[in-house]
């Protein structure tokens, strides 16, 4: 049994603070063996309940995140920039169940500690068939397009009410509940590694109840940045439409394809936000 996990960092409980997770931080290191310790709680969890191999796509930030020689039961580890499928890259019809752990709310919506969608400078919102979508919505295109379920997600409390309406069943580790985008409740580190375990072997044992990803196809998404310029030149990639000033949209019937096409928009605007 292989499963897939794409970890981000901003779900880890305890973290409230840029500076937490980035490697200019004073605190990172800290907070990064954090992570390391939710990532492998949820490769344990898994272990225990049958799983035996496990690729591990560090997707936040640089990318370059995680130690390879800490990473539980010999994970492969995938990590470094510029990948095709970003924060899904790996995943192939191959891999019976997709987790994502340490992930975070989206930008609009519910206050959720560090939200953003993808990029926090140029994204506003992004909708997926209409419904309000965070990166655990958007990154269930490949998964769908692979018919893999999501079967876990890991994070605070926000992060986990906005999977749900893409990833219906999905188990849940609320490791922190938000109060702000820049203040939660956190569980003790040791805690948070035990509800991920749990949540994640209890998630691999009801596998055969799993389904893929609930999206209709063919898909849409819709972008609303933080200013005219992003949605005009979001517009130069091929498909994507204006619906005003600050809104455009993708829409495809190959769910891959389309996220194929979000993450270029993303890379495209990310020069001019920043």
């Amino acid at each position: 049994m292989k499963v897939f996990v794409s970890s981000d960092m901003e779900g880890v409980a305890g973290i409230v603070d840029w500076d937490q997770c980035r490697p200019s931080g004073p605190e990172y290191g800290h907070y990064r063996e954090l992570l390391e310790h939710e990532v492998n709680a949820a490769i344990e969890g898994a272990a225990a309940a049958g799983a035996g191999e496990f690729l591990v796509n560090d997707s936040h930030s640089a990318m370059s995140n995680l130690r390879p020689d800490r990473l539980a039961h010999r994970a492969r580890y995938l990590s470094g920039r510029h990948k095709p499928l970003y924060m899904m890259q790996g995943l192939d019809a191959s891999f019976d169940a997709v987790f994502f752990v340490a992930y975070h709310g989206s930008m609009s919506g519910a206050p959720a500690t560090l939200s953003h969608t993808y990029n926090p400078r140029a994204i506003a919102e992004v909708r997926l068939n209409g419904v309000p979508t965070g990166e655990a919505g958007i990154n269930a295109l490949v998964a769908l397009g692979y018919q893999v379920p999501v079967v876990l997600v890991t994070g605070d409390d926000v992060t986990a009410a906005q999977a749900e309406p893409f990833c219906p069943g999905i188990r849940a580790a609320v490791v922190k509940n938000s109060v702000s985008r820049f203040a939660a409740d956190s569980m003790h580190p040791e805690q948070a590694r035990d509800v991920i375990r749990q949540a994640a072997d209890a998630a691999v044992r009801q596998l055969a109840d799993a389904r893929p990803p609930a999206i209709d196809l063919p898909a849409t998404l819709t972008v609303r940045f933080r200013n005219a310029d992003l949605a005009e030149m979001a517009t130069w990639i091929n498909g994507v439409a204006r619906d005003d000033e600050l809104t455009v949209r993708l829409t495809d019937d190959d769910p891959v394809r389309l996220y194929r096409a979000f993450v270029t928009l993303v890379l495209l605007t990310r020069g001019i936000a920043e």
